[in-house]
């Protein structure tokens, strides 16, 4: 009997091609039928990311595996999901259901194929973070790639095309860095099956191995340079900010993508054996490098767009540190950090464009004081579409507070939480040591002082924004823009409340991770499954290790 919750596993990848498919299908003008079509895919595809989180999360979890085509590992295409996977797609589903709402009210409109191209993004992530094969990793990267251009050029403006054009040139040529890295861990190794990679590195000849380790490298700076390490970020504030906002809002995920690659690829080819720590002092120090970079940049910012696309950079920047520590207790609070801040960023870049519409609006309060005072005339009352009440400019001004905090790392929300286990941890609860040395005191500094920068820059951003001017045009702010704001920031609460759940899960991920004796036991012990009418197999079922 066919266990069809086994097909879990490859719904995340299926789903948003078909939908894409059938969405080339609809006529454009049909908006509205595009939109309800994409949009029940999409929640479709959180409650299956959620199914799996859970099973993931649960007491008896374990690697699951999906052999495509009913071709054992490592002669065929797998798919294998744990703990990492599960929470990585839902984190994209719950960003995807966030942006495509607030696309809804007018930015699906202002160029074709938003919706098919949003898909194929969504196809794109989530075979990345599905895919055991180096191969099928470069697939699903280029479709992700693909999408974005479509989507990062949606829409007019002068800058946009000039950053879009930028973002595709760079991004080209991160392709090429990940053909050459592919082509020569195959032509050193003989597989590009992640679990066979693991199995056959400790026994490669030294002169071989170093083979393997260029080409490692090699592969490492195609995901350094959609992660923006410096010096390979300068694309990456320019891109992000000249993004509509729906876009911006998931493009957040990207980055962590190539964050989710890299720690997956170094704890389990270069956790132990003769290549241990490969890579880890460029991670480290590239990651210092690009931390400082993006505090600079987040202080310089005067554009809104701007400091959001630094935080990303200071994002990356403190996950890649992380990961050149390669410490387990410092990385389970990275993971609950690249959750926090992925939501923050994702979250800020849509209240961006509601708070950049209604800059000067804000000012109204202070156009009533004076008033009070007789300094200001009367203003006739005027009823009308798009006129914001009180209530409008306090839920946006709450939510810019939101993600101060959040990007500032101050309490009592979950940024603070991810940053306080993370710095504890460098100082002396972890396997570091008790007496941290000057190196891990710099970390610490960096991590106060990007999240200092980040005060100051928002401080100063919403004094200018909300009550820097008194006058200025009243913003049109719809519900329908508002709800997905308040989605993510209000996750980013539950992260705090259930901080302690959270962490816990953390920690057992990072467990899994440095054990990948588990990984590759679950892809060897795979099973093709038998026909049990025919003496054939069933084509597209998988297996899953007992």
């Amino acid at each position: 009997m066919i266990d069809w919750s086994h097909h879990l596993i490859v719904t995340p990848i299926l789903l948003p091609m078909m939908t894409a498919a059938i969405l080339l299908f609809i006529d454009e003008r049909n908006r509205t039928t595009k939109a309800l079509v994409s949009l029940t895919a999409t929640v479709l595809l959180l409650a299956n990311a959620l199914v799996l989180f859970i099973v993931e999360s649960g007491p008896n979890s374990f690697e699951n595996v999906y052999l495509l085509g009913n071709w054992a590992a490592p002669f065929g295409v797998v798919l294998v999901i744990d703990g990492l996977s599960a929470m990585m797609l839902l984190l994209a589903a719950v960003l995807a259901i966030a942006a495509l709402v607030f696309s809804m009210a007018k930015w699906h409109a202002v160029g074709a194929h938003f919706h098919t191209l949003f898909q194929l993004l969504l196809v794109g992530v989530n075979g990345a973070l599905l895919t055991g094969d180096l191969f099928n990793l470069f697939v699903f990267f280029e479709v992700m790639l693909a999408a974005s251009y479509g989507l990062l050029l949606h829409g007019t403006g002068t800058l946009r095309v000039k950053s879009g054009l930028h973002y595709i040139a760079v991004n080209l040529v991160a392709a090429i860095f990940f053909l050459i890295g592919v082509s020569l861990v195959y032509g050193t190794a003989g597989t590009l099956n992640m679990a066979d990679l693991a199995l056959r590195m400790p026994e490669m000849e030294p002169d071989r191995l170093i083979l393997m380790e260029a080409g490692a490298a090699v592969l490492g700076v195609a995901f350094l340079i959609k992660v923006g390490m410096w010096p390979l970020c300068f694309w990456l504030p320019s891109a992000y900010s000249a993004a509509s906002a729906p876009v911006a809002g998931m493009f957040a995920i990207l980055s962590k993508v190539g964050i989710y690659v890299i720690l997956r690829l170094t704890m389990l080819l270069f956790g132990d054996g003769p290549s241990a720590g490969f890579g880890a002092e460029v991670l480290l120090l590239g990651g210092m490098a690009t931390l400082v970079f993006g505090t600079i940049g987040v202080l310089a910012s005067q554009a809104l767009g701007r400091l959001a696309g630094y935080s990303v950079l200071v994002s990356s920047g403190t996950l890649l540190m992380v990961l050149g520590i390669n410490d387990g207790v410092v990385s389970s609070g990275a993971l609950l950090y690249l959750v926090s801040s992925t939501l923050t960023i994702s979250a800020f870049f849509m209240l961006i464009e509601l708070v950049e519409r209604g800059q000067d609006a804000g000012a109204n309060v202070l156009a009533v004081t004076m008033e009070a005072y007789g300094d200001g005339e009367e203003a006739d009352m005027e009823d009308g579409e798009g006129t914001t009440m009180p209530g409008t400019m306090a839920i946006l001004g709450i939510c810019f507070a939101a993600c101060g905090i959040l990007l500032a790392g101050l309490p009592p929300l979950s940024g603070f939480i991810a940053k306080f286990a993370m710095l504890s941890a460098m100082m002396g609860t972890g396997s570091i040591g008790t007496t941290p040395d000057l190196a891990v005191w710099t970390l610490i500094v960096l991590v106060i002082l990007s999240g200092v920068a980040a005060l100051i820059s928002m401080t100063r951003a919403g004094i200018r924004t909300f009550w820097g001017s008194i006058e200025g045009a009243v913003p049109r702010v719809l519900v329908v823009e508002l709800v997905p704001v308040m989605l993510l920031l209000s996750l980013t609460l539950g992260l705090t409340v259930k901080a302690g759940p959270a962490m816990t899960y953390m920690d057992t991920t990072i467990r899994t991770l440095s054990n990948p004796s588990a990984y590759v036991d679950a892809v060897r012990n795979a099973h093709v499954v038998k026909d049990q009418s025919s003496s054939g197999t069933t084509a597209g079922e998988g297996g899953s290790a007992p």
